[in-house]
């Protein structure tokens, strides 16, 4: 499968620049280093911070009491997530908050949105401190949305006029984002790249935010950057997946202020200040351009512009105190909503019919598209199989109708063998009962074996025997 494809080839690029690196570390920069704000805007220029002091007060304070709140109400968890085909949990706690009935999917992990306040939506909260918490971030969603295309506005017209009025501005407090700016109505006359497929305004509509939390003193073990020598990671290096083309991740950063004697001593040290949070960010499988360490102090936001999540990666260093952040996504939901699932589950059913009398279900048709729809949203398999097998199928009709819908089945078994060796996993048997992952009640379960799909291996094998 692509996914797959995708990943080992990940591996082969980082399995590569590992062994040419060798022993040395590449140079990575901070604002310390002289070159460090020419590096920005040559070769980072599409990732912009705005500093806390210019976000209104009023949003820090409801989206960090936000935070706590949900943190009272033990809304964080960690994600059982696999990678190289094996289970972690995630060294970050999170939650995932956004328009009812989305969803976002992450290292092989769909996570469900806690829906945040809408209009045309009857949303219930089991607490009324819930709701509060929700609001406010769909306040900051709002506020990162209209920055975001003030953001996009300023870049497109500094590379469209070539000024040097926004370089200055974006050498000037890490590439602070002037001004309070508001939504343009008419986008119509805004330069966007040729290669876009989609608007301004789409690429910036934040439909979800995943929450995430960590406190490092609390984590036994923090895996250490590998490529600059940075110190220690919440999370590893990585492109944000499941996003809308080239549109804009925006994050806010809170990390909760500690006492004078938890920072470091700062003279004479290289490097970044392992005492501070950094989102540390490089040119994807470059070697050649230094990285940058970017400290984070709470309020500050930045924003990832454009294309920067697709042709960099970017990775979050820990430092000594717990942190929240929000990290606002237009998340690609065509095939991940709610909706979207029931109405494949109508548009399936309506090639059923029953029997007037023996109320016997059965297929209205069996031409291939229409097989082949239906397989892929995964509709009853034994009708297919029982109509395929009916006497008057020619070989030719029924070969073809196999062909169609056998690779559908063979990728359905393998996503349910890994599906039922996550739920069986030491880590997943160790959660509370009421997280941990379920295998489909259709599966078998005897005690000597892990559940596996009742039939379809043996199908599967039965269709490859009549196509030979």
């Amino acid at each position: 499968m692509k996914r797959r494809a995708g990943a080992r080839e990940k591996e082969v690029k980082k399995r590569k620049l590992l062994e040419e690196l060798g022993e040395t570390w590449l140079p990575y920069l901070t604002p310390k280093d002289a070159e460090f704000h020419q590096v920005w805007k040559t070769k980072y220029s599409k990732l912009l911070l705005k500093k806390a002091d210019n976000i209104p007060k009023e949003l820090h304070h409801v989206v960090q009491e936000a935070f706590v709140t949900l943190q009272k109400h033990d809304c964080f968890f960690q994600d059982l997530v696999r990678i190289k085909g094996k289970d972690f949990f995630t060294p970050v706690s999170r939650i995932l908050i956004g328009n009812p009935g989305y969803t976002y999917k992450y290292l092989n992990t769909r996570l469900f949105t806690v829906p945040w306040p809408m209009d045309d939506f009857e949303i219930k909260y089991c607490h009324p401190e819930l709701f509060t918490a929700c609001k406010a971030l769909i306040k900051l969603n709002d506020y990162l949305n209209i920055e975001a295309v003030q953001a996009l506005q300023e870049q497109n017209l500094f590379e469209t006029k070539e000024t040097d009025t926004a370089v200055t501005d974006r050498e000037q407090d890490f590439a602070f984002i002037k001004g309070k700016g508001s939504l343009l109505e008419d986008q119509s006359t805004l330069h966007t790249p040729r290669n876009s497929c989609t608007s301004l305004k789409y690429r910036t509509s934040y439909n979800l935010t995943l929450l995430n939390y960590m406190d490092p003193l609390q984590m036994p073990y923090l895996k250490q950057e590998p490529y600059f020598g940075m110190g220690n990671m919440a999370v590893s290096w990585h492109h944000d997946e499941n996003l809308v083309e080239r549109s804009t991740v925006a994050v806010y950063n809170y990390s909760c202020e500690g006492s004078a004697s938890d920072k470091v001593n700062e003279q004479d040290m290289e490097g970044r200040d392992p005492a501070d949070w950094h989102v540390g960010l490089k040119v994807a499988w470059d070697i050649k351009t230094p990285g940058l360490a970017i400290p984070l102090h709470p309020g500050d936001c930045y924003f990832m512009l454009d294309d920067l999540n697709m042709t960099h990666q970017h990775c979050v260093l820990a430092g000594l105190q717990p942190r929240f952040s929000s990290t606002h996504r237009v998340a690609e939901c065509s095939t991940g909503t709610l909706e979207y699932i029931f109405g494949q589950c109508e548009v399936a059913l309506q090639n059923l019919q029953a029997d007037s009398d023996s109320a016997a279900l059965s297929l209205k048709s069996l031409e291939v598209q229409v097989v082949k729809e239906v397989e892929g949203i995964h509709n009853e398999t034994s009708l297919v199989l029982c109509e395929v097998g009916k006497d008057e199928r020619t070989r030719e009709q029924r070969n073809e109708i196999i062909s169609c819908f056998l690779p559908l089945l063979t990728e359905r078994q393998e996503l349910r063998k890994e599906w039922a060796a996550r739920c069986q996993c030491q880590l997943a048997l160790s959660l509370p009962e009421e997280q941990k992952p379920k295998c489909h009640p259709f599966w078998k379960d005897d005690d000597s074996s892990m559940p596996l799909p009742y039939d379809l291996e043996e199908v599967i094998d039965n269709l490859q025997i009549l196509l030979k």
